[in-house]
């Protein structure tokens, strides 16, 4: 054992985990497979749920699911507060998002995802599903190079100038949303380019930690909330700096925070107060995207792709899977 590999998941009982939370993802990916390109959204994420659920269940923890597709009254949904596991491992928090990119899935196009974040019970914060404000880059910059309380020029400007090029040479990459009118417009105004995308900003997140392979600087703008400690788990461990601040621009959602134990509704969380301590993240591809290859129906097999990420010893794992099965094809 590497002397820096410390932490909750260090134990000898609770290594293992990893290549358990590889088959919670995987499954989740390949049920949300079959419905490619369908058309059926909530069907896709269903089926992506139930399969997370079946396999969150026999997992090695006594689980709390901090993140997930919903508050306790939307279940059959994996909901927030929901307790997973078979009780016999490590007291942990748990972050679902069995389908992000629902819609891409139902299209079938590029970038839908199955992901999950586990750390210690109490690390992980626990936000309702509300959207949030968010900036992030990726690692090798000073710390405080962008702040999500200065303007799109500020941040531009000074991510420039840590990266030692113009403006020009800034990429950022934002949700296509009509909310997002006044801040494209003034990042163009700057001579940065931007790349828009349809969905799956957890994904856009961890494109900014490779700036030379993907193109993307900074990602900003407003999107879900538990994406974004999903997201923010994800950079714990490969790097990089993430602000975020929840949006409750209403009695009810400010009454939601308060009862999640959120005291200060305009508080702006970096990435440490998101996800603290020893973190895994797992995704597997549902569509074949820049991050990952989706899932791959052949005859008698199944293939997957996974990434699995460990803040503790920054290690990164890609695991190609072959699941044998009789039922490997997908329904006709």
């Amino acid at each position: 054992m590497s002397a820096a590999d410390t932490g909750i998941f260090s134990d000898p009982t609770a290594r293992g985990l990893t290549l358990e939370l590889v088959r919670v993802t995987e499954a989740a990916a390949i049920a949300a497979a079959r419905l490619r390109g369908h058309g059926r959204e909530k069907e896709a994420d269903q089926a992506a749920v139930d399969a997370m659920r079946a396999e969150l269940m026999v997992l090695a923890v006594e689980g709390t699911v901090v993140i997930g597709e919903g508050e306790r009254d939307e279940a059959p949904m994996l909901f927030i507060g929901e307790r997973v596991g078979n009780g016999t491992g490590p007291a942990v928090d748990i972050a679902v998002d069995p389908l992000e990119g629902t819609t891409l899935c139902a299209k079938d196009m590029p970038g839908a995802i199955a992901v999950m974040a586990v750390a210690e019970r109490g690390s992980l914060l626990a936000a309702p599903d509300v959207y949030m404000q968010k900036i992030a880059i990726g690692p090798g910059y000073p710390p405080g190079t962008v702040d999500l309380d200065w303007s799109p020029a500020q941040n531009i400007a000074s991510l420039a100038r840590a990266k030692g090029v113009d403006p020009s040479g800034i990429t950022a990459i934002i949700l296509d949303r009509p909310r997002h009118m006044d801040l494209i417009a003034a990042i163009r105004a700057t001579g940065a380019g931007i790349r828009l995308i349809s969905d799956g900003d957890i994904a856009a997140i961890i494109h900014c930690t490779k700036p030379d392979e993907t193109g993307v600087d900074i990602y900003m703008g407003s999107g879900a909330a538990p994406e974004g400690v999903i997201a923010a788990s994800a950079l714990r461990c490969i790097g990089g700096q993430m602000q975020g601040r929840l949006i409750l621009d209403s009695a009810d959602k400010r009454s939601r925070a308060a009862k999640m134990g959120i005291t200060d509704p305009t508080r702006k969380y970096d990435m440490h107060d998101m996800a603290r301590g020893d973190v895994i993240v797992a995704a597997t591809g549902v569509t074949t995207g820049a991050l990952l290859c989706g899932v791959r129906f052949r005859p008698g097999r199944i293939e997957t792709e996974t990434v699995i990420y460990r803040s503790n010893t920054g290690t990164v794992r890609r695991i190609a899977s072959e699941h044998r099965r009789p039922e490997a094809s997908p329904p006709v």
